[in-house]
């Protein structure tokens, strides 16, 4: 009678298993996936005449003309070659970005020591 009664209520641990497992594989791979996309998705918009950039096959080139779809790059002076913008892996720099001036200030007076001291007679 004592074994029925404890067999009964077991039922719901392996739902809970299961649930606690779909939680895991969410939090550990889907949702930082996303975020990686996202993140692409912002940088391949945000790709403007000028920046430096590195496509998936690893050619480094400077990007000269940008529409809907897709990304001319200049590979070397003259040689310029068009990619679709989801190729684009990753933007070096991007001289489009807004940069503060920085304020010109009068370099601080370094004193040099020297780690060795002259024998002194």
């Amino acid at each position: 009678m004592l074994a029925a009664t404890a067999s009964g209520g077991s039922s719901f641990l392996p739902l809970l298993l299961i649930v606690v497992l779909f939680a895991v594989m969410y939090f550990l791979m889907i949702r930082p996936q996303q975020k990686r996309r996202r993140d692409a998705m912002a940088m391949q918009s945000t790709l403007g005449p000028g920046a430096e950039v590195v496509t998936i096959g690893g050619l480094y080139g400077t990007v000269v003309e940008t529409d809907a779809e897709t990304v001319t790059l200049e590979a070397a002076p003259g040689v310029h070659v068009k990619y679709a913008r989801p190729a684009v892996a990753r933007v070096i720099s991007n001289k489009n970005e807004v940069t503060e001036p920085e304020t010109a200030s009068a370099p601080a007076a370094e004193t040099i020591t020297s780690p060795i001291q002259p024998a002194k007679d």
